[in-house]
């Protein structure tokens, strides 16, 4: 077939790749390329691959809809490709998609289950050439386009507002989101959500306690139990699992103690949801850093409810003006920094031994860096070379 591929990130270099495997003719779109308005490229195309980041209302997939051309997410590409037998378990939800997916790839290894992890973030679906599991993370963004994706363990882990600026409105990011049931066999859901499925909560009893920190993470956990049973997985598997599990990169990681501050890169926090739970897993006084690139999403509430222990806050990247007229409606001082590395050092003066500075940015990241990831990345070098 002949497929155009919207799109040149991970995701869409992996599907090019499987295309060109297959011997199928490719034509690839990019904004890098300079070709995202040359509809001509539509002609004698029998599919569009749509990478995550490209927004349906974009003119080539508008009309590439107009003309009957099917579109695909590059997941429903890839789920077409996974191996004949392999069993497929789908994790969404706004919070806490990447720890439950590779607490669950972990929970299946520990089984002793041949297993790939894969998705949203880090591995993409369509590099999956042989399994007999797949866990995958699943965004909004990739469920938006499904035809034939159906999921043996169906996971939904929570649903706050999100990705607005995308979605529009609520109803239609919850609509995104949903998708993940289509064709389910089994769905793991919110107790309390009125969703048909096997219902978990923070409070469930569980095999072990798990490792990682946070009342949030512990709902994970809960969920991650829910589908590894749902899997038929023994509970001694999933307890040993939930002991050893450390967690993941840029979610609430500890980089560094120095002079007994701690320094925990929080970079995956890109809502206020996030940003929450990981303020609510310590205690201790914090010195907050926040900031980055806006999401639609109202500050409001989140600057009332920050708790008394958030002792100075430090405020960089775009959102700085929207977050400041938060923080002064809710009387909370702040410092505008500006960046990441002004943040550190300011917070770094602020605190003293048994604090902690943590980057929880409440916001995406694309104003200052490439992702979320850089960010954290950028955030870890800094900490690792103060003296």
């Amino acid at each position: 077939m002949k497929a155009l591929v919207y799109g040149l990130a991970r995701s869409g270099q992996a599907v090019v790749e499987r295309l060109t495997e297959n011997g199928d003719e490719t034509v690839a779109v990019d904004r890098t390329l300079g070709n995202e308005n040359d509809l001509a490229l539509l002609d004698d195309v029998d599919v569009l691959v749509k990478s995550p980041g490209v927004p349906g209302e974009r003119p080539l997939v508008v009309l590439a809809r107009e003309r009957g051309i099917p579109v695909w997410s590059e997941v429903e590409f890839a789920f077409r490709l996974l191996p004949d037998g392999a069993r497929f378990v789908g994790v969404t939800g706004t919070n806490g998609k990447t720890t439950t997916t590779e607490l669950l790839g972990a929970i299946l290894r520990v089984a002793g289950r041949d297993v790939a992890v894969a998705g949203n973030v880090g591995t993409p679906l369509a590099s999956v050439r042989a399994a007999d599991w797949v866990v995958c993370e699943l965004s909004s963004f990739q469920l938006e386009d499904v035809e034939t994706l159906a999921c043996d363990v169906a996971v939904l882990l929570n649903l706050e507002p999100d990705h607005l600026d995308r979605h529009g409105t609520l109803e239609a990011y919850r609509d995104a989101k949903l998708r993940i049931f289509e064709r389910a066999k089994a769905k793991v859901v919110p107790r309390g959500m009125g969703l048909d499925g096997i219902e978990f909560a923070a409070d469930d009893p569980l095999p072990a306690e798990p490792l990682i920190r946070g009342a949030h993470n512990r709902e994970n956990a809960a969920a991650a139990t829910a589908a590894a049973r749902a899997a038929r997985i023994e509970d001694a598997a999933i307890a040993e699992a939930l002991r050893t599990f450390a967690g993941v990169p840029h979610r609430l990681e500890l980089v560094r103690e120095l002079r007994g501050v701690r320094y925990v890169n929080d970079s995956k926090a890109t809502n206020t949801a996030a940003a929450r739970r990981g303020v609510a897993a310590y205690d201790e006084p914090l010195h907050l850093i926040l900031g980055g690139s806006l999401k639609g999403e109202d500050f409001g509430a989140f600057a009332q409810e920050l708790p008394a222990n958030v002792r100075s806050i430090h405020l960089i990247g775009a959102a700085s003006d929207e977050l400041a007229a938060a923080l002064d409606a809710a009387g909370r001082a702040y410092a505008r920094d500006g960046d990441l590395a002004a943040a550190i050092a300011h917070a770094t003066a602020d605190a003293q031994p048994g604090d902690v500075v943590l980057l929880s940015p409440a916001t995406a990241s694309f104003d200052q860096f490439r992702d979320f990831e850089e960010r954290g990345e950028t955030f870890r070098r800094i900490v690792e070379e103060l003296e």
